[in-house]
């Protein structure tokens, strides 16, 4: 490759070290967690976990490639998920069946009433 050929900057090329892997290339900076935090929307809370739970998730995670912590944002953020689709689901089938008492009581209404005797 001559010096005037460029390296497309692709994911790709990055992980197969195309772009390069020499610490001189590299720079330290420094990184503003709050803002870090702020940008994804993330926010501190404290939660009291059986430890064996934790490792469990250290463990799937480690085979995932992924830190414990992230994994359990992401099953937390996929069981809400689910869970209000469910309760969607579940309002709209609820007020599907009160629309059709509705109509099911207007339309008994409407019809003549029986003369008896």
């Amino acid at each position: 490759m001559s010096g005037k050929d460029k390296i497309e900057g692709t994911t790709e090329a990055w992980e197969s070290g195309e772009l390069g892997r020499d610490e001189k290339f590299a720079e330290s900076v420094e990184i503003d967690e709050g803002k870090v935090n702020e940008a994804l929307e993330l926010q501190m809370i404290s939660i009291r976990l059986q430890k064996s739970l934790i490792e469990d998730f250290k463990l799937i995670g480690k085979i995932n490639g992924i830190g414990y912590q992230t994994l359990m944002r992401q099953i937390l953020k996929r069981f809400a998920d689910s869970e209000i689709k469910i309760l969607l689901r579940e309002c709209v089938l609820n007020q599907e069946e009160e629309r059709e008492r509705q109509r099911q009581l207007e339309e008994m209404n409407q019809q003549p009433a029986k003369k008896t005797g």
